[in-house]
């Protein structure tokens, strides 16, 4: 297990970046100070340098999840999204552009903008895609967010294959290919409408939503969910779109807001980040060969884009507390299969085979629950007035989780080694029951609907019987 200290250097996504990107990039830092100055840097300030370059993508993320709500009420959630891509073109140019500039700053810089793209594109997507969706698909719909992130994290790996662009003097070209999926998105976003919650409720533009409702639905088909749009806008008749301090001072808010809070939370300390920080050592202890692992890497990206698909087709039909219960459940069997088998390692031939399985299935199981029907979640148990704040806040949480675990992760490895599964074997079993008995199932519900059920919770809680009990799968 020694091998282990110090051999991962974990990525934006949790995952483990390649061995080559790391060397190279600090290696182009070390040659960029020697040029400028006539000797090579301290170790210590590249190591700060190079760590510079990995947690300044959380804190462009944190930005962005705390801004995004503003700006999906200022200007509405697809043009947010469009505006939002100007950063990642700018990223893009910025970090192809550092090695001929011979100039790091512009790839931390880079990876500032970037994060703050990433921050914003994950508070306003899925909110967007959870207002244009049909209630009978909204869940399906708003997987697309968790299918395009998995998808995202698949292409990344294999571009970053030896007969793509995964070689030293590639990595410039590599990081610059963040241009792409925002060139994409400014081809194709335009054509679509934005929001119609957004126009009638926010807005008030009535003939906009119903051109919008038109091209979604279709001529014949949207006036079902204009009505439930009427419901809710007179519901919200007189208030403005909350602030995130707001949602903490308002009662009826408040187990919504626990509750996304808790998931958020959850989706980054649930043990998926030490799952690909011991996957390298797995596949070399199995014996698959040190130049062949990258392929077995790709593998579990694919895995986990394989769940996303399966999670959509499925969350409509068996609902949301199934999959994410299940998925935490199975999540908290694996932590105990994954610390014995890891414990057993070298007793076996075939115990490295098992502890390989235990990551696929650790992977699989988190794609299927907690990894698709967080953001839906968060979409689901708030109103129109509510959702923007929520999503600030569920994000930057979900962003501060990401870089506790960042900072924290690399002691409790050294601290309890193979053991430190245990820890997430806790949080995964509180988190499971802390959704049975609290969470409703808003399958095929409207918004308000959600919000009557909280609210029936609360009252059903001050007569003095649990609520909790009531809860049904």
């Amino acid at each position: 297990m020694n091998e282990l200290q110090g051999k991962g250097q974990i990525n934006d996504m949790g995952h483990c970046a390649p061995c080559w990107c790391y060397q190279a990039v600090q290696t182009f830092i070390n040659e960029t100070w020697l040029e400028r100055y006539g000797d090579e840097i301290p170790e210590q300030l590249l190591t700060f340098l190079w760590s510079s370059i990995v947690s300044i993508f959380t804190i462009g993320g944190l930005i962005g999840a705390s801004v995004g709500g503003t700006l999906a009420i200022r200007f509405g959630r697809k043009g947010t999204l469009l505006f939002n891509n100007s950063f990642a073109l700018l990223a893009a140019l910025l970090m192809g552009m550092s090695y001929y500039a011979s100039a790091f700053e512009l790839l931390i810089l880079g990876r500032f903008l970037t994060g703050l793209n990433a921050g914003v594109a994950i508070c306003v997507q899925p909110l967007y895609l959870g207002e244009i969706a049909p209630r009978a698909l909204r869940g399906a719909m708003a997987m697309g967010t968790s299918i395009f992130i998995t998808g995202g994290i698949l292409t990344g790996q294999v571009m970053g294959l030896t007969e793509l662009l995964g070689k030293e003097d590639y990595w410039p070209l590599l990081l610059s290919t963040t241009c792409i999926p925002a060139l994409l998105q400014l081809l194709i976003l335009p054509w679509f409408p934005e929001s119609p919650r957004y126009l009638l409720i926010d807005r008030g533009d009535d003939n906009a939503c119903n051109m919008a409702l038109k091209q979604l639905h279709g001529g014949e088909n949207y006036h079902g969910e204009r009505e439930d749009m009427e419901r809710e806008r007179a519901s919200a008749t007189g208030v403005k779109p909350l602030k995130p301090w707001e949602l903490f001072a308002d009662k009826n808010l408040r187990w919504p807001l626990i509750t996304i809070i808790t998931i958020s939370i959850a989706q980054q300390l649930n043990g998926i980040n030490a799952i690909y920080f011991y996957a390298e050592y797995v596949f070399a202890e199995a014996g698959i060969p040190f130049e062949k692992i990258p392929y077995a890497t790709v593998g579990t990206g694919a895995c986990e884009c394989l769940t996303a698909l399966t999670c959509g087709l499925l969350i409509d039909s068996l609902g949301r507390r199934v999959l994410i219960i299940g998925g935490y459940l199975l999540m908290s069997l694996w932590c105990i299969c994954f610390t014995i088998t890891l414990t057993f390692q070298t007793y076996s031939s075939w115990m490295p085979y098992l502890s390989m399985a235990c990551v696929f299935a650790f992977i699989l199981s988190f794609g299927l629950g907690p990894g698709g029907v967080t953001n839906i979640l968060i979409t689901e148990l708030f109103t129109q007035t509510a959702r923007p704040a929520a999503y600030m806040i569920g994000g930057s949480v979900n962003w501060l989780s990401f870089f506790f675990i960042g900072m924290v992760f690399p002691f409790i490895v050294n601290g309890l080694q193979q053991y430190c599964f245990l820890v997430f074997l806790v949080v995964c079993c509180l988190v499971a029951t802390f959704i049975f008995f609290v969470v409703p199932e808003t399958k095929n519900k409207t918004f308000l609907e959600i919000q009557s059920e909280f609210l029936r919770r609360k009252r059903t809680a001050t007569k003095g019987s649990d609520p909790l009990l009531s809860t049904s799968l």
